[in-house]
């Protein structure tokens, strides 16, 4: 009804089309000092806030190690999808890591898959496909040659659900991938909601609730970092 509603109002009627949609960031965002309050109200002592370069840096060395991150960033997602600011974000090429994931955190059945994010401009390396999914709604064929490099993402008829970041879209998060890139040589990370059994963690006391009762093994909250052993 609605698309035969817009059909009529754009084509028959003439009115103008409205712009795309090009984010779906809408929902709360929280300040550091926010953030600072939470983690004294979890009792976590050990979080150290780090600008820019050092927080990706070592965001990125943990999830190129095989580290599971809850990373919350800026304002959440409005709709069904975590696409980088209420993520839990981990290594793509993993042979292991859909199963620690399913086991460890989501506590969920073995079979369910993973998505991978990636840098937009990076698509042709890995998918046969090339039209942007900034809101990980399509499927796309992997490349034969790409898919021992994000196999925790590759289902098994060789597809993945996947998010394309642009650096317009979402600047830090595709900061992250592109950090995790220059690493790896995957500018891919795997992407799943952050929550466990939950609705998808929106404040900073829900994220840190569920990064304390998981075996999560590194949370990022804006440019706070805690991790639960050394690296």
């Amino acid at each position: 009804a609605f698309g035969a509603a817009y059909f009529v109002h754009c084509i028959t009627l003439g009115n103008p089309r409205p712009k795309p949609q090009m984010h779906a960031y809408f929902g709360n965002s929280y300040t550091d000092d926010e953030i600072k309050a939470a983690l004294d109200r979890a009792g976590v002592t050990n979080a150290v806030h780090l600008d820019d370069d050092a927080l990706f840096d070592r965001t990125t060395d943990r999830i190129a190690k095989g580290d599971v991150v809850g990373w919350f960033q800026g304002r959440m997602e409005w709709g069904p999808r975590a696409l980088g600011n209420r993520s839990i974000v981990a290594h793509p090429g993993l042979p292991n890591m859909k199963d620690v994931l399913n086991a460890r955190i989501k506590h969920r059945e073995p079979f369910r898959p993973f998505a991978p994010s990636m840098l937009e401009d990076r698509m042709d390396e890995f998918f046969t496909e090339t039209w942007p999914s900034p809101f990980m709604m399509l499927v796309y064929p992997t490349k034969p040659e790409s898919r021992e490099k994000i196999q925790a993402t590759d289902h098994l008829d060789h597809t993945a659900r996947l998010q394309t970041v642009s650096r317009d879209q979402n600047p830090r998060y595709y900061q992250l991938i592109e950090t995790f890139g220059k690493k790896t040589g995957i500018p891919v990370v795997l992407n799943t909601s952050f929550n466990e059994n939950e609705p998808v963690v929106c404040t900073p006391d829900e994220a840190i609730a569920c990064y304390l009762r998981t075996k999560m093994d590194v949370l990022v909250l804006g440019n706070w970092f805690t991790a639960k052993s050394d690296a």
